[in-house]
């Protein structure tokens, strides 16, 4: 690899610092709130800056409201392929007369810049797109392909985006993927607990609430199941290096993502989201609703807890469920190349090097994995994501586009 072209990355990141921060900021302005998931203002945003610096891109359209666009090139030697992802659509907002800078707003202050979406993952899907735009520079120097995917409708796990590109287009699939996604700084992410989620509906033929002994209570039953379904609740091994990996990042994962992290990420946990049931006070109530988020570690069988479901549902014949979305958890090697180079980046550039770690929450990474593809997760701290003032610190955002500047001009090099 070339040093000097290392440099020179870095040398255009500088000099596009304002530029960088003013992209995002005014990228943080596109009302991308999904759902309902219409990111037309966000891609003709994107769109519009690819044709200023002379790079062809296409729309892959699977819902009017949701495009894609993905761009490509060569390097003038044969090698691997890489594939910068990232997506357009954000959170919804509640209540943004609360926030302290507007959610559509990309106010620059205090160190910050401010909206829905500057933590995910505008922040990100600008690192990606400005790597796109610094390797093109340095075509000459690569050996290989640059893919570049900027996606719709990620946030609901919906068919319109990465996952129609990815059964649709096989060229967006690559050797590798990297994506700005939020993980912290101080963290690679490489793999991602599974969602598996779950409705369960109880009968019973109710009735007055004095009359306690003419009807089962719908509600109580609800609250039993609820119980023996929390006992599900395991650590599970984790396979190959990954458990040794994880007890060597535990220290870094509890200061990114909380105290208690380390100790779930191999653990299968349960969160009731919802719950609905009865009438009236006086009244036995005669149906209860209520949906389950359960999350299977790496290794785990979504089997495996269907099983145990299937027996708490046996001893309670007035509980059906179904499942309404689940997504396997997925892994791929803690110890890869791309691994190595985004922490020797990151210690280079920052004086610190970064723990492998598998991720809470889910990203369109699954799919990359799903399909062996080995992808990774380098992006901001997740502290304000989704929340009230969203906001993503200048230096940390020039961070992120560091590293992936640095690190696919590696994998492109090496």
């Amino acid at each position: 690899m070339s040093e000097d072209g290392k440099q020179r990355l870095l040398g255009w990141i500088e000099a596009d610092r304002d530029k960088l921060i003013r992209f995002l900021s005014e990228f943080l302005t596109k009302e991308n709130p999904n759902p309902p998931g219409d990111t037309r203002t966000g891609a003709d945003f994107v769109t519009d800056f690819l044709d200023r610096e002379g790079l062809a891109h296409r729309r892959i359209v699977a819902h009017p409201e949701m495009p894609n666009i993905v761009a490509s090139f060569d390097g003038p030697k044969t090698g691997k392929h890489l594939v910068l992802n990232g997506h357009l659509d954000v959170f919804p907002v509640e209540q943004p007369q609360s926030w302290t800078h507007g959610p559509w707003s990309g106010d620059i202050a205090d160190g910050c810049i401010w909206g829905r979406g500057a933590v995910d993952m505008k922040c990100g899907t600008t690192a990606s797109i400005f790597t796109y735009l610094y390797l093109s520079r340095l075509r000459d120097d690569l050996s290989g392909k640059l893919t570049l995917t900027v996606v719709s409708d990620e946030e609901t796990f919906g068919p319109y985006g990465a996952r129609y590109l990815m059964e649709h287009h096989p060229e967006v699939h690559g050797d590798c993927c990297l994506s700005g996604e939020p993980s912290d700084p101080r963290t690679v992410r490489f793999g991602e607990k599974g969602p598996y989620w779950l409705r369960f509906h109880v009968q019973t033929p109710g009735g007055h609430g004095a009359y306690s002994h003419m009807s089962k209570s719908a509600t109580k039953i609800a609250a039993e199941v609820i119980r023996e379904i929390q006992e599900i609740e395991a650590e599970v091994p984790a396979p190959g290096n990954v458990g040794a990996v994880l007890r060597g990042s535990a220290e870094v994962i509890e200061a990114a993502l909380g105290a208690g992290a380390a100790s779930i990420i191999q653990g299968i946990t349960t969160n009731i989201g919802l719950i609905k049931g009865g009438a009236k006070v006086n009244m036995i109530p005669s149906s209860c609703e209520f949906e389950v988020d359960i999350r299977l570690p790496i290794s785990c069988s979504k089997e495996r807890i269907t099983a145990e479901l299937d027996a708490i549902v046996a001893r309670h014949p007035e509980v059906r469920y179904e499942e309404f979305n689940f997504s396997p958890p997925n892994w791929c090697d803690p110890e890869h190349e791309m691994t190595g180079l985004i922490r020797r980046n990151v210690t280079a550039l920052q004086g610190f090097d970064p723990k492998p770690m598998v991720g809470l929450g889910t990203t369109d990474m699954r799919l990359w994995r799903d399909r062996g593809i080995p992808a990774y997760v380098y992006g901001p701290s997740p502290r304000t994501m989704g929340a009230r003032d969203e906001r993503v610190e200048m230096e940390e955002f020039l961070h992120i586009v560091r590293v992936h500047a640095c690190a696919a001009y590696d994998y492109l090099t090496g």
